[in-house]
């Protein structure tokens, strides 16, 4: 029988945590776990006095995060959650019975009908231009209908993540894995989300640092074929 895993991405998400730990749903799952970046401000206590299991990187970075869940999880379907107040706990059941209708990879879409993008109310919301920016492109170029290429909120199987074997780092993964999907001709769902207000602290994807790195490895993918 196919086992799932919640992967809980942390980084000094302390109020965020607190939030929204009461909210995750971890009946849904067979195991989960916690990854972290290197918190300082109480993160990995709050999960661990949850009964988490905390796997430190050694390394920093989204990518290495990722990469890290996937070695170490045991099951064969695996959720990226991250407890900033952006994603919505009660998505991860629909995520996962995406992954059980047989698609190779989830995404929880800022931009489908019944959704709702964080910059919604702004009058020039940049960062969902350009997320939609980024999409197009993604769609041009590898024939694709996606309607969100970047949200990290999204499940994945196992064999389809090695298949991809993304090597990117930090917040560009997401968009290098969305665009090897394609490549690859899987099997990817979608499903509308509502993104929330950040809840505490900083966004650690700079705008400026996390667009240039999004061209860098779009670029890079088009120099790479089709394969």
């Amino acid at each position: 029988m196919t086992q799932s895993t919640l992967v809980i991405l942390t980084f000094n998400e302390i109020e965020g945590s607190r939030a929204l730990v009461d909210r995750v749903p971890f009946h849904a799952v067979d195991e989960w776990f916690v990854v972290d970046g290197g918190s300082t401000d109480g993160t990995i206590e709050l999960w661990r006095e949850r009964g988490g299991r905390i796997l430190l990187q050694p390394r920093p970075g989204r990518g290495e995060a990722f990469r890290l869940a996937v070695q170490e999880a045991r099951g064969d379907w695996l959720i990226f959650f991250s407890p900033d107040g952006n994603e919505d706990p009660s998505d991860i059941p629909k995520l996962l019975d995406l992954l059980r209708l047989g698609h190779d990879m989830a995404v929880a879409s800022r931009f489908l009908p019944g959704s709702k993008n964080e910059e919604d109310e702004l009058r020039l919301p940049w960062r969902a231009w350009a997320n939609r920016a980024f999409t197009w492109w993604a769609n041009l170029i590898w024939g694709g209908r996606l309607s969100d290429s970047i949200n990290g909120f999204r499940g994945v199987t196992r064999e389809a993540f090695q298949r991809m074997n993304p090597d990117a780092e930090g917040f560009a993964i997401e968009f290098q894995m969305s665009i090897r999907a394609l490549k690859l001709g899987l099997k990817v769902g979608e499903i509308p989300t509502i993104e929330g207000h950040r809840i505490g602290g900083e966004s650690k994807a700079h705008s400026l640092t996390t667009g240039l790195r999004f061209l860098r490895y779009l670029f890079r993918e088009m120099s790479r074929g089709q394969g």
